[in-house]
């Protein structure tokens, strides 16, 4: 049996998160390490390792995922001032927990690229 993600013992009640956002497909929580002011990330409660892994069903989910980033940002005063959305595939991209989520940053000026 493959261990489960960090999300999935959170779902569980495994592990103590506040749930900020949760419908039957996704919810979403602040990041434990903020990278800006707002740092949330929404996931699906479907595991789904990486991006790689995603299937042409899986597209509505991930249509899903960015609408409720859209939500968030609105619902934390962002949507004007502006707002990043990440993923991060695989180790060299930064993805350390293999179950896909989206991370949303805002509340200040972003370092551009």
């Amino acid at each position: 049996m493959v261990d489960k993600s960090i999300f999935e013992m959170i779902l569980d009640k495994e592990i103590e998160s506040e749930i900020i956002y949760e419908d039957e497909d996704i919810f979403s929580i602040e990041d434990i390490n903020p990278a800006a002011k707002v740092h949330l990330l929404v996931i699906p409660k479907k595991r789904i390792n990486t991006i790689n892994d995603l299937e042409q069903r899986d597209g509505d989910l991930i249509g899903k995922m960015v609408l409720v980033a859209k939500k968030l940002a609105k619902e934390y005063g962002i949507e004007e001032s502006g707002y990043r959305l990440i993923w991060n595939t695989n180790k060299d991209a930064g993805q350390t927990i293999f179950h896909i989520h989206l991370h949303l940053l805002g509340g200040e000026e972003l370092r551009t690229f």
